[in-house]
């Protein structure tokens, strides 16, 4: 399997989440060899290393950005990181070749019900209008490949985690979500 990258962009991903830290420790154990890079365990105050981070990057062929949704858009966390490793002269620019070749796939998870996120007939209207434009742009700009479809699950609220019901749907849900991400990467990663 090619070296594989997942970027957990939760804000505070052991104790603000359920589904997202589920998510990792299942796809973990069925793929061991996957490196998880949990920028809140690492940046907690949001200062990026930026050589460390890009070297991660570097050394992997398939990159995963893993978030929940906050507020129709990336985690601030992730998108700082974005923002310190993908850098003019490295991911792009005359230079900037570090990106090129290598595969990303969004994982996705929200809060809101799917019928938040649906537009005109489309259940997916939201983030194929919003979300999908900018990251189509990134990885047109670094020479990645984005890896369709995205891994997306909805209606995963934390606030759903103390009623023992809920509780079981939401891990029912961030079990099924690791289990098409991991069948999506065993295929990205050949």
């Amino acid at each position: 399997m090619k070296k594989v990258l997942i970027v957990s962009g939760h804000t505070d991903i052991q104790r603000g989440s359920v589904v997202n830290r589920r998510i990792l420790e299942v796809v973990k154990r069925e793929l061991p060899e996957v490196t998880i890079d949990s920028l809140s365990g690492h940046y907690p105050d949001f200062r990026i290393d930026t050589a460390a981070e890009q070297k991660k990057v570097v050394d992997a062929d398939v990159i995963v950005w893993q978030f929940p949704l906050f507020w129709f858009a990336k985690p601030s966390l992730l998108q700082r990181w974005e923002e310190e490793v993908f850098t003019h002269g490295f991911s792009h620019g005359t230079n900037g070749k570090a990106l090129q070749g290598k595969k990303l796939i969004l994982s996705v998870t929200t809060g809101a019900p799917a019928e938040v996120y649906a537009r005109e007939g489309r259940p997916n209207g939201f983030l194929e209008d919003v979300l999908m434009p900018a990251t189509q742009a990134t990885v047109g700009m670094t020479g990645m490949t984005l890896v369709d479809p995205a891994v997306i699950t909805y209606g995963v609220s934390y606030a759903l985690r103390n009623d023992p019901e809920q509780a079981k749907e939401l891990e029912r849900k961030a079990d099924d979500h690791a289990a098409r991400l991991v069948a999506l990467l065993r295929d990205a990663a050949k």
